[in-house]
């Protein structure tokens, strides 16, 4: 099994952690209570059930697939280059973190939370307005494609460097959602990095979770395995800036 190491680090502190995802189950805490949060591995599944092996994923397609919750969605997407390493960025409030790179034999798988940091803009089964945009596309969010956009209010966010905004108005990049390729090429989720937006987005949406999840479910962690579709089958119109 693949092991990263993920270095979290407070903004008004030289201290660090060194934190191995699929051994730590807690949150763990920077000064100004940001966090890294470990989740119960998820191994990521295909459309019929069988393990997602990530030499089948098809380069720079939209993955989607719920996580940590229920509701929450993420985009797994195998970008055409490795990415960078050991990117530091800095979330809203003032705190450091550290991307560490992609996974996979060359570094090219990333995930994040499909979620953006403006507003909220999410895919939905109806409509998404948030989507990684392939390098061969156009894009208004940024001068050039091969970055995550929300065509709300043309977001710009870069997979190769932890989701850093690089265009747009917002403040704070997406949250990555960690993932682990294992020795049989089988694909987990394990924990998400960085400022998340999840307490916001189920505040937002309330009444739309219900509807779909019930009182309650939209905030159930994802457990043992998670369905996994193309954003062209998960969704039935995909807006483009």
């Amino acid at each position: 099994m693949e092991r990263r190491n993920f270095l979290k680090m407070s903004a008004t502190s030289a201290m660090a952690v060194a934190i191995a995802p699929s051994l730590i189950t807690q949150k763990l805490y920077a000064e100004d209570g940001s966090l890294f949060q470990t989740f119960e591995k998820v191994q990521l599944k295909d459309s019929e059930g069988n393990p997602l092996k990530s030499k089948a994923l098809v380069k720079e397609e939209n993955y989607v697939f719920m996580y940590p919750h229920a509701a929450t969605p993420a985009i797994m997407v195998d970008l055409p280059e490795p990415t960078q390493k050991d990117v530091k960025l800095t979330a809203e409030d003032g705190t450091e973190y550290v991307f560490k790179g992609g996974n996979g034999a060359k570094g090219t798988i990333v995930a994040y939370s499909a979620i953006c940091a403006h507003q909220l803009t999410h895919p939905t089964e109806s409509m998404t307005m948030f989507q990684y945009v392939p390098t061969t596309g156009k894009t208004l969010a940024y001068e050039t494609a091969g970055v995550f956009v929300c065509t709300s209010h043309l977001a710009a966010y870069d997979p190769k460097e932890g989701g850093k905004v690089v265009g747009g108005p917002a403040k704070q990049g997406l949250a990555q959602i960690v993932l682990e390729v294992d020795a049989e090429d089988n694909i987990w989720a394990v924990a998400v990095l960085g400022p998340v937006k999840f307490q916001e987005f189920f505040d937002a949406f309330k009444q739309e979770h219900k509807k779909v999840h019930g009182r309650r479910g939209a905030k159930k962690l994802v457990q043992a395995e998670v369905k996994v579709q193309k954003l062209e089958n998960f969704t039935k119109e995909i807006i483009q800036a």
